[in-house]
């Protein structure tokens, strides 16, 4: 299974020794209460409403807030167990990592503390699987490594991932997530828009059917390049895009936004996005698409 590739030993949380009641009229100290490990993360709060939900309750609800709707994120491993059947998933340049090209102080050894932090070597993995045995190539990012920025790597692998479709004359689909370009690979880092979208052009002309699903936040640099550029353009509910953010926006036009500015339903009522589909009808509706555009079948 893809998933045991990453998976990561389970954390504890120590509750120190406590005493039980007060010293005895002997003079006998009291019992002590036994240290206890209870695994760390049994609980999550929701950063929206702040409820607190058992943390499988959230599993099973796809990380969904059962109260307010809340669509927590996700990295970019639950992502594709969620989307391909069986979790069978067929990756592509998994060993490729970002270095450090310009020699930007700090950006090796922040890498090396990414890697470990979130288990991935960069903020996107590619690959193919199915989608109710209908094939397609995925890009899945993930904001918990970088902020989801992307650089080098980032572009190369969707580039390829796209080129991959293109020649298997499969559809290919991308699930956005990310703060922007990465400032520490400074232009090599921008060239990756017009490269991402170059491929993405080609691949159009041939027919090939690209969908764009945008998560929360996209923003930067990714939402200017490949996140817009979709025959299809999907957002989860609540989901945050724009390009520039809403305070530089404000202090830019001195204006007051919107409070539900640049969300999911603010593009949505104004033209940007063609669908905002709730988490638990992702699947469901990336499968209808994929048996529209074979014709097989229909909405």
């Amino acid at each position: 299974m893809f998933r045991d590739l990453f998976q990561k030993k389970k954390k504890y949380a120590t509750i120190p020794s406590q005493r039980w009641g007060n010293e005895t009229e002997s003079g006998e100290e009291p019992q002590e209460r036994p240290k206890r490990e209870i695994p760390e993360g049994l609980m999550n709060k929701c950063s929206k409403c702040g409820t607190i939900h058992y943390s499988k309750e959230l599993e099973k609800n796809l990380k969904v807030c059962p109260n307010c709707g809340y669509h927590m994120r996700l990295n970019a491993i639950d992502r594709i167990m969620m989307t391909v059947d069986d979790g069978q998933f067929t990756e592509m340049d998994a060993r490729m990592e970002s270095k450090d090209p310009l020699k930007f102080p700090g950006y090796a050894s922040k890498l090396e503390q990414q890697k470990m932090n979130s288990g991935l070597r960069d903020a996107v993995i590619t690959g193919e699987g199915l989608i109710d045995g209908q094939p397609a190539v995925l890009a899945v990012m993930s904001f918990d490594f970088f902020s989801g920025s992307m650089g080098s790597v980032v572009g190369e692998k969707i580039t390829r991932a796209i080129e991959h479709a293109d020649a298997r004359q499969i559809p290919m689909i991308i699930f956005s997530t990310s703060g922007g370009a990465r400032m520490q690979e400074s232009i090599l880092s921008l060239m990756q828009m017009a490269k991402t979208s170059a491929a993405l052009a080609r691949f159009q002309e041939n027919g090939g059917l690209y969908v764009s699903v945008i998560t929360d936040p996209t923003m930067g640099g990714v939402s200017a390049s490949f996140a817009m550029l979709g025959d299809v353009n999907i957002a989860e509910p609540g989901a945050l895009f724009g390009f520039a953010g809403r305070i530089v926006i404000e202090q830019t036009i001195r204006q007051k936004l919107p409070e539900n500015f640049q969300t999911a339903e603010f593009n949505m009522e104004h033209g940007q996005l063609d669908m905002v589909i709730h988490r638990k009808e992702m699947k469901s509706t990336l499968s209808q698409l994929l048996d529209f555009h074979s014709g097989k079948g229909g909405f």
